[in-house]
């Protein structure tokens, strides 16, 4: 019996994409709209940044406030979600569904009760460190110090509350120290395997192992310099994708393009942070990325590999739905 066509997987399984960049800019709310391509390219849910360590903390909550103001004064199209029954509740009425991450805990001012409050504001995932050392972990373009024992108090308290611990951006050593502290599973949200292109962002295969043994997932990245050489095919994608199925299964492995909607606002953070970017690093303004509307033939050509139809559904979204029935709360 033939196969049901890709667009049919699409249409009736949750397709997540588990990072996008909207502008950090708290007054600044004109590139929302461009979520709809989200929706129009088969995308249900949607993981938006709301800071990041170089930013500074104190964006952090402007940000998240005009995210949600703005969803709410679009609640026809968008729903902002806390739950896995509000991810089911906005598939069933045509809406796309958004939750918030932070990358980098220095968005937490060394404040422990700040875990509760960014998880009651929509925040589901949360990284440790973002390229550089900061109070809670070491950064994977730094000298990673390990995770710090204010970062294992907050890994505690994230693991009670129903956050996801995410180790992009971090260093080796603090990536298998907090692998091995938290009681929940540990996600890479966007990162890419080192072995098919090395790079400080990319992760080896020991840490992509350790990973999947916790039960976490890893979003492929769609930036052209973790993909290699600036190259956003589709066949360079999957090259990735297929390498981390072939190590540890497809249950490990999801979308997180981090697709960044302004990306004249990048050029110019590039340009202005090159010890959090290094040019050396392929950083640059060309910088590449896959768009959202490149999802079909992401699936189409991991079809043509040999996968299943039950393999595409994992890696569309159902692996990081299993992650969110798993460590989310419920409301």
């Amino acid at each position: 019996m033939d196969r049901i066509s890709v667009e049919q997987i699409l249409g009736d399984s949750i397709v997540w994409d588990n990072h996008a960049c909207m502008p950090l800019r708290p007054e600044d709310d004109h590139f929302l709209p461009q979520l709809e391509r989200y929706y129009k390219a088969g995308f249900d849910v949607v993981c938006l940044n709301i800071g990041f360590d170089p930013v500074g903390w104190q964006n952090t909550f402007p940000m998240v406030s005009l995210f949600r103001r703005w969803i709410g004064l679009n609640s026809d199209k968008y729903l902002q979600v806390n739950s896995v029954s509000e991810i089911r509740l906005a598939k069933k009425t045509g809406r796309l569904a958004i939750c918030f991450d932070i990358e980098g805990g220095s968005a937490l001012n060394g404040d422990i009760n700040l875990v509760q409050l960014y998880y009651d504001l929509g925040v589901r995932w949360m990284l440790m460190a973002y390229n550089k050392n900061n109070i809670l972990a070491g950064g994977c373009q730094d000298e990673d110090t390990g995770l710090t024992e204010f970062g294992r108090q907050v890994i505690d308290e994230m693991n009670r509350i129903g956050m996801v611990v995410c180790c992009s951006h971090t260093g080796y050593r603090s990536a298998m120290d907090i692998m091995e502290h938290s009681q929940k599973p540990v996600i890479f949200s966007h990162s890419n395997a080192a072995a098919v292109w090395s790079h400080p962002r990319n992760i080896g295969d020991d840490l992509i192992r350790v990973c999947a043994e916790t039960g976490g997932v890893i979003g492929i990245n769609g930036l052209g310099p973790f993909l290699g050489n600036n190259d956003i095919s589709t066949e360079n994608f999957i090259r990735h994708a297929d390498h981390i199925v072939q190590l540890v299964g497809p249950d490990h492995v999801g979308i997180a393009l981090d697709y960044v909607f302004d990306q004249e606002e990048l050029a110019d953070f590039i340009d202005q942070n090159p010890d959090v970017f290094p040019p050396e690093e392929g950083y640059s303004t060309g910088l590449k990325m896959v768009p959202p509307e490149q999802l079909i033939d992401i699936m189409r050509g991991l079809r043509k590999l040999g996968y299943s139809d039950s393999d595409l559904r994992l890696i569309a979204g159902e692996n990081h739905m299993r992650l969110a029935k798993t460590v989310w709360k419920e409301n």
